[in-house]
């Protein structure tokens, strides 16, 4: 089994920062992402660091530090949610039964502060975090990579996700999908899959 993150093993809100900080900082409407617009894709895949992410807010939205500070502390709030309770004990439950992963579109910082938050390390057996290996779902190379690290043939792995569009790249790496909308539907679905697997 395989989980996405954002959105499955975290409940998380719309990414709206922009909207408040704009109106605290007496910016026009969308102009925060549009100075910002060539770094969170770089985030994602890591071709910058936390500093340079630092770096850019404080020069091209033009605030003090301690501002640009007080900004990436609410953007971190919203990205990382809370903790989705129900999904993650079931997620427990599945090993040492069941190798199990995650695949994270994520963004330069995100491991440290979820294993703080969350510990998924000790949830899986292995986490792939976009912003670290350079590629995002739905490349076909990070589905590929997350079979090897668990050894396993994508025919073996149920994905897990939110975004119909890393559902449909795993399904077009082999994998089984389950199209994320509830606790109850992605567990009762899960437990299907692997009852029928069994037979």
């Amino acid at each position: 089994m395989i989980f996405d993150i954002g959105g499955v093993l975290e409940v998380t809100e719309v990414m709206d920062f922009d909207i408040e900080w704009e109106q605290r900082l007496g910016l026009e409407r969308g102009r925060i992402l549009g100075r910002l617009a060539d770094v969170r894709p770089a985030g994602s895949i890591g071709t910058i660091t936390e500093s340079a992410f630092r770096d850019a807010i404080i020069e091209r939205l033009e605030i003090e530090p301690r501002t640009a500070d007080e900004l990436i502390a609410d953007i971190w709030r919203q990205y990382l949610g809370v903790a989705n309770d129900e999904l993650i004990a079931y997620a427990k439950t599945l090993r040492p039964a069941y190798r199990t992963g995650i695949i994270s579109n994520s963004f330069v910082g995100a491991r440290e502060r979820e294993q703080r938050s969350y510990g998924f390390e000790d949830l899986v057996d292995d986490i792939i975090y976009s912003h670290e290996i350079g590629i995002a779902k739905p490349d076909p190379r990070i589905y590929a990579m997350a079979c090897d690290r668990l050894a396993v043939d994508p025919q073996q792995v149920v994905f897990i996700d939110d975004a119909q569009i890393a559902l449909d790249g795993a399904a077009a790496a082999g994998m089984t999908t389950i199209h994320h909308t509830d606790n109850a539907t992605t567990i009762t679905t899960l437990k299907t899959l692997l009852h029928n697997a069994k037979r």
